[in-house]
């Protein structure tokens, strides 16, 4: 099959032919229609996560997909051959399987049949980003007359998480460039935040001088990146990368968390069916084939994605 892969440690990834996975036990192959992009694609790709968990090489690229059920492993009974599923591939060692390909092996425990409502490119884009959007979400717990600050909100998270604290109660500042600002609105957000024209903690201060109750933090990987000023004394903090650190956020009088995201069937079939009932829009501005799936990974790797990446794979 072909696949976007790295053949072996401090490679590139390449697409060519690689053999068809079998799934084990827990596990389902997939014919995959379309598989979506996340920034940790490139970090297994760099090599970054071969420092924290064993790879068995040729690693195959991506970590979401949509598709057809071709076959199950041991102890799968919740899908069976033929039906339409999306799911994820869940980080466990060793690092091997991936969804840049024509079958993927997927974790049963993530695997959701796909609402007819939806195609294949929408699914393929829900279940890392969605999955860290509702982990987000509960970890600032938005309320009606609460503020939340979302620190990188333009990218594929950003578009759910906006959508998941908007319709919770709370008011969302969301931080983009300006040709971000219609699309955020539209999404739920009720300020958006140029953060290239100046320090965002100082714009946010400017509406809120006692600042925000909340900040979920999805960009920024040093303390100086991440704007906990525009957070009042007592407020909360979520997070998915490095920074802020427990030591930042209690010096300056916040309570956090950093989040991992666990996108089990049990935390995206009810996003799934949101979305399918038309109340949790999937925003997916770019679709590419297979052969540039490289490209989107640059795209990704740059900071210049807007929603969510999704490759599609022909038959």
């Amino acid at each position: 099959m072909r696949a976007l892969h790295v053949p072996a440690p401090g490679e590139q990834p390449i697409l060519s032919d690689v053999p068809v996975p079998v799934p084990g036990d827990g596990q389902v192959l997939v014919r995959v229609k379309a598989a979506a992009l996340n920034p940790v694609d490139n970090a297994i790709a760099a090599g970054m996560v071969a420092e924290m968990m064993p790879h068995q090489y040729p690693v195959v690229l991506g970590r979401d997909a949509a598709g057809v059920v071709e076959s199950v492993g041991g102890g799968v009974d919740h899908v069976q051959v033929g039906d339409e599923v999306f799911g994820h591939v869940m980080f466990v060692p060793p690092i091997q399987a991936g969804t840049l390909a024509e079958y993927a092996v997927l974790s049963g425990e993530s695997v959701v049949a796909k609402p007819a409502e939806m195609d294949f490119v929408t699914a393929a884009a829900l279940p890392l980003a969605g999955g860290a959007a509702a982990a987000l979400a509960d970890a600032v717990d938005p309320q009606p007359g609460k503020t939340v600050l979302v620190n990188g909100a333009s990218g594929g998270v950003g578009a759910f998480v906006v959508q998941l604290l908007a319709a919770g109660g709370a008011f969302v500042v969301a931080t983009g460039r300006h040709e971000d600002t219609e699309r955020l609105r539209a999404l739920g957000a009720g300020l958006v935040i140029d953060y290239s024209t100046g320090s965002v903690a100082d714009q946010v201060r400017g509406s809120y001088p006692d600042g925000v109750d909340a900040l979920v933090n999805l960009a920024g990987f040093t303390a100086d990146e991440v704007p906990l000023d525009a957070v009042r004394t007592g407020g909360k903090v979520a997070t998915t990368t490095s920074a802020p650190d427990e030591q930042s956020w209690t010096a300056a009088g916040l309570t956090g968390t950093t989040v991992m995201a666990a996108p089990t069937r049990d935390v995206t079939a009810p996003l799934a069916d949101q979305a399918a009932a038309g109340s949790l829009h999937i925003d997916v501005p770019t679709v590419l084939p297979l052969e540039q799936a490289a490209d989107g990974l640059a795209t990704l790797a740059s900071g210049g994605a807007h929603g969510k990446i999704v490759i599609t794979i022909d038959d």
